[in-house]
Parts: structure tokens; sequence; C-alpha cells
């Protein structure tokens, strides 16, 4: 496992990550989680990704009770905040009442005194970006995380933040980037990188359609995630016959470089190097051993230019608002 350091930040982060947006919320059962988890730090990887919103509390009571076996200063932890934790309509966003009251709970949930890293899930701009810059500076300053990051911000927002908070506050930005998901190239990547801030991706394998294990055409197979209702829920954004015909056309590319369709996929996105991890998720143990491989694999000229061909004109590469995300910016 190689690590890459997190923006402007002390963190040294693995390569390759483990999420639990659709697994450890309660798309898996927890003595699998534990042997993900376990998994994953035999492979070298020491950087864990949740929120609180995932499973409303579940994903983080899991890994709280998991971790909290280990060393503390033997993992790196994130976690997030803006969407609703209940039903009630005022229950969500970064105003700086949300943002302590949701920090403190995460923080119970995952039996730790600091997250190393906290981040915006998305913008509000319903509530004064000052407002929300104070507020996390605010958690900083009360060693409740040590750095703060961002996910799925436009760069118009990221620059009204920049501004506001100077370069030393954000670290890192999270957005959807794989080779079917391309939009972050066009500007998010270059804005962030100019003012030391690094990339940490999700969804890098497509929720797994960019392993090849789906085919046009063909039903789910049994077992995947897009045959559970609770872990197919963001489908749409990966899955279509077009889609699924491009993946296959990148099947032979992976066999003939002899390495597994994740390999491939992964080493593409960590490639660049604006991208401090990749977070992967693992209902099962080899997943994550299978994910992790991908660290330190790199891809020849010919073989990125072969990718490119199979794929054509299939991967959104324009700047897109991503799911849950809003334009715009308000200032006191």
């Amino acid at each position: 496992m190689r690590y890459r350091t997190l923006g402007s930040s002390d963190l040294k982060v693995s390569e390759i990550s483990l999420g639990s947006w659709l697994t450890y919320s309660g798309g898996i059962e927890a003595d699998v989680t534990r042997a993900c988890t376990e998994a994953a730090f035999d492979a070298g990887i020491n950087f864990f990704d949740t929120t609180n919103v995932y499973g409303r509390g579940a994903a983080e009571s899991a890994w709280g009770e998991i971790l909290s076996d280990r060393p503390r200063d033997s993992y790196i932890l994130a976690t997030k905040v803006y969407f609703p934790m209940s039903d009630d309509p005022a229950d969500r966003g970064l105003s700086p009442a949300r943002i302590a009251r949701q920090i403190d709970a995460s923080l119970a949930r995952l039996r730790t005194d600091h997250v190393d890293l906290y981040q915006a899930h998305r913008f509000d701009p319903s509530v004064p970006l000052e407002d929300t810059v104070e507020a996390f500076l605010k958690v900083v300053e009360q060693g409740k995380a040590r750095y703060i990051g961002f996910s799925e911000w436009t760069p118009e927002q990221i620059r009204a933040a920049i501004d506001i908070a100077g370069p030393d506050l954000f670290v890192s930005s999270q957005p959807q980037y794989s080779m079917l998901w391309q939009a972050p190239e066009a500007e998010v990547f270059g804005l962030c990188a100019a003012h030391g801030i690094s990339q940490v991706v999700w969804s890098p394998l497509a929720q797994g359609v960019l392993t090849g294990k789906y085919r046009p055409g063909q039903p789910v197979p049994e077992g995947s995630r897009f045959a559970s209702a609770d872990m197919a829920v963001s489908q749409d954004l990966v899955y279509s016959d077009a889609i699924l015909e491009a993946v296959q056309r990148l099947v032979p590319l992976a066999e003939e470089a002899g390495m597994s369709m994740a390999t491939l996929a992964l080493a593409w996105v960590l490639r660049r190097g604006e991208v401090a991890s990749a977070i992967t998720g693992a209902s099962r143990p080899e997943q994550v051993r299978g994910n992790a491989a991908a660290s330190a694999v790199e891809l020849s000229e010919d073989l990125l230019a072969a990718v490119d061909r199979a794929l054509g004109d299939v991967p959104v590469s324009e700047p897109t608002l991503a799911p849950g995300a809003q334009p715009g910016v308000k200032h006191r």
C-alpha cells in the first residue's frame, strides 16, 4: 500500500480507503462489516470514510464499536455533516448550531474525541457562508476535528469559501470520480490543486459497475449490490445499456494487461496526482484485498489511450451538479 499526503495537512492516507456508504449502514451484517474492516487494516488501509447520515448513524456506530478496539493513532477517520438525520425538514444543512450538534453526535457514535477529517457533505446555500466557515473553524479550535473538507461543492462555492476561510482550512474535496464519471477533471481538480486541496474520490468503481460483473441485457447477479433494494438506491447514476457495453469493451484490456477490472479502474483514478485516495466499498473481505492491490499499479500510456477509445463518449465529462447538491452562495 502506498500513501499520499492529504492536501496541506500532515495526514498520510492510504491510496485505497474504505467507505461505508451502502454497506456498513445496514446493507450487510455486523460480522461482515468487522471482517471487511480487519481486512482493510491487514492490507495497509489506514483511511476510513463515513458520515452521520449513512443509516442515520448506523455506519458511524458500527465503526465506533469496531475501531475502538484499536489505538486511535493507527487509523485516519473521516465523517461528514449536511443531510437530514430525522424526518424534521429543518434537520439538515450547515448552520452553526447544526454543525455543533452533529459533530458531538458523530463523535459519540464513533467512540472517539476527534475525527481527523470533518466534511461538509454538500454546500448549504441557505446559510451565510461566513457562518458555516466560522462553525467549522470552531470545530477545529475545540479539537473535535483536525481538518476540514467538503464534498461535491461547485467551483463558485469552493472559491467563495477559500476567499473567506483562507488557504489553510480546507484540505480535501470529495467528488464522484471514475472512468465513467470524469466531470471533476473539468474544473474542480485544477481549482483545488491551486489551493492545496486534495481529492478523496467516491464511487471509483461506479458502484461496482467497473468490475465488469454487470452485463447488458442480463439480470443483475444474485448477491450483487444492485440485487439489494437497500444498496441500489443510486443505481441510475451509473447503470444503462450504453455504460455496460462500454465497460465490457474494457474487459479484454484488463485481461491483456494481466489485471482485474477493479485494479484497472482504481489505478486509472490514482493516475491523477490530485487524488489522495480512492474510497472503495466492500461487502466481502476478499473485495477489500482485491481493491487494495490497485495501489502502486502504474498504467502505460498505451493502455490509457486504449481505455479512452473503449469508453468513447460514454463518460460524463462536463461539470455536473451532484445528487443533493444546490448551486449558489449566500453571504451575510
